[in-house]
């Protein structure tokens, strides 16, 4: 192979890599997911480096910089690859802070937190919810609720979870209750045990499909190919809870949900008893807003709830969805174009997304 022929080789599998388009593009975002070096320099760095991209020929990637080091490159002086970025400095004092919220026996102001982290008030609100898809205060208000949980779980009284989650006096705390448990405390200690729910099991072109609801609405919408599966699948989501196979009534909503699944034009028009945390319910809300027929990727959900930097939780809180087609996270594919992960099954989500866009 002669020389020219090995640079061309060499610049042709750069160019193929996708980290060189973050190369080029300085993408901030692939910092810490990989480093590169450069031959003709014998310096490594970061994604995001300042400096004029190497030819492509020159380029060698790294999964971490220890590894970079092995190979015999020494870190740049301006991106400074082997010392913490300012992501990952930002991300660590964030994680510190969601600490300090956790452990504190009142949630602790803005000017509080700001003062600790050393920050300004406005920066931190902005880098906070930018890290992790909430502000300080919706953060310190859904670790009250997972404390009130837990403390109910214990058997506790609920006067004694509510005080011990924070809460100044109980009329504050039922104002918010059936919202935060979706049931009243009472009811929430005992398993959801005095909690009816209607259900029942009907078929369409995707398989079996369950649909349950409560008294404020639809709760449950599970797609599989097993009706006793699925049956056990609501168990687990509502223990103890009072099933009631549906009646004649409530068949008639099973019907619109498959209704929905095989001509999405028609639109599906039911309440729905949705309950999650403050995240997953932006999150759920800008699934609901993506029009029949269209996509987004997990990256353009996170910059609609106004959390860029969360695609991940965004991915997590997409995949809590528990009612399918009514909340479409189906909706949702990869920045490629591919798809990726589904609940109810990759076929189901490429079925119906070929099937809404032909409506």
């Amino acid at each position: 192979m002669n020389v020219t022929t090995k640079t061309e080789t060499l610049a042709a599998a750069t160019v193929s890599d996708p980290r060189w388009a973050a190369v080029v593009g300085r993408d901030a975002s692939a910092d810490g997911e990989f480093f590169y070096s450069v031959r003709t320099t014998g310096v490594y760095c970061r994604p995001s480096c300042a400096s004029r991209p190497a030819r492509p020929e020159n380029i060698e990637f790294h999964v971490t910089a220890t590894i970079a080091e092995r190979a015999g490159f020494r870190p740049c002086k301006r991106c400074r690859p082997d010392q913490l970025s300012h992501s990952e400095q930002t991300a660590a004092k964030i994680a510190d802070l969601c600490r300090l919220i956790e452990n504190a026996e009142h949630a602790p102001s803005l000017k509080q937190l700001a003062t600790h982290a050393q920050l300004s008030s406005f920066h931190l609100h902005r880098v906070f919810k930018a890290a992790t898809g909430v502000t300080p205060k919706q953060y310190a208000a859904a670790h009250r609720v997972r404390r009130i949980k837990s403390e109910l779980d214990r058997g506790g009284t609920v006067t004694a979870a509510i005080y011990d989650a924070g809460y100044n006096s109980n009329g504050r705390f039922y104002e918010q209750s059936n919202d935060i448990l979706g049931m009243t405390p009472t009811e929430y200690r005992a398993g959801g045990a005095n909690t009816g729910i209607r259900f029942a099991v009907g078929e369409c072109s995707l398989g079996s499909i369950l649909v349950a609801a409560s008294a404020r609405g639809v709760c449950a919408i599970l797609i599989g190919d097993d009706p006793d599966a699925l049956a056990r699948d609501l168990q687990d989501r509502f223990p103890r809870a009072h099933l009631i196979g549906g009646d004649a009534a409530f068949e008639q909503t099973v019907a619109k949900v498959v209704g929905f699944v095989e001509a999405p034009a028609l639109g599906l028009d039911l309440p729905l008893d949705v309950r999650g945390t403050a995240f997953q319910q932006r999150v759920w809300q800008a699934l609901r807003e993506i029009p029949t027929g269209k996509t987004a990727s997990y990256r353009d959900i996170a910059h609609r709830i106004g959390a860029p930097k969360a695609s991940r939780a965004v991915g997590a809180a997409i995949g809590a969805n528990p009612l399918a087609v009514a909340i479409p996270c189906h909706r949702v594919i990869r920045t490629d174009g591919s798809l990726c992960g589904y609940h109810w099954g990759v076929e189901r989500k490429r079925a119906l997304i070929e099937r809404e866009a032909q409506a």
